[in-house]
C-alpha cells in the first residue's frame, strides 16, 4: 500500500513538471542558422549580446537592451523566431519597446442585398 501511494506521488510529480517545463525545440541540428545571424538580428533591435548558448534545444540569447534592461529570450534555432522572452525592467524600466501597435479593428461594410431604406 506504502509503495502505491509513493509511485502515485512521484508520477504526480513528474507529470506536473512536464507541464510547467521551459520551452524545448526540435529543430533538426542541420537546418539550424548560425549563431551569428541571431546576433546580428539582436544588435538590430539595439541589443548588446551578452551570451548566445543552447538550451533545450533552443538558442538562449541572453542582452541588455538599449535602455540598459536585461533580456533573455529563446529562439528556434532553424528558423530564429523567437519562443520565449522575459525582460528584467531597471527601476525606471519602459515596456514601450517591447509592446506592438495596436491593431485596428477592420471596418465591416453590409455585404449582399441592401437594407431597407439605403440606397444603392
Amino acid at each position: 500500500m506504502f509503495l502505491a501511494r509513493t509511485c502515485m506521488a512521484l508520477s504526480a510529480l513528474v507529470f506536473s513538471n512536464a507541464v510547467h517545463a521551459d520551452v524545448h525545440c526540435t529543430d533538426p541540428i542541420a537546418d539550424w542558422k548560425p549563431r551569428e545571424q541571431l546576433q546580428r538580428e539582436a544588435e538590430q533591435r539595439g541589443w548588446t549580446v551578452q551570451r548566445i548558448k543552447i538550451d533545450d534545444g533552443c538558442y538562449e540569447l541572453r542582452a541588455i537592451d538599449r535602455n540598459g534592461n536585461k533580456v533573455k529570450a529563446k529562439y528556434s534555432p532553424a528558423s530564429l523566431r523567437m519562443r520565449s522572452l522575459a525582460v528584467d525592467f531597471g527601476n525606471n524600466g519602459d515596456a514601450s519597446d517591447y509592446l506592438g501597435p495596436v491593431p485596428q479593428a477592420p471596418v465591416r461594410r453590409p455585404v449582399g442585398p441592401t437594407f431597407q431604406g439605403e440606397k444603392k
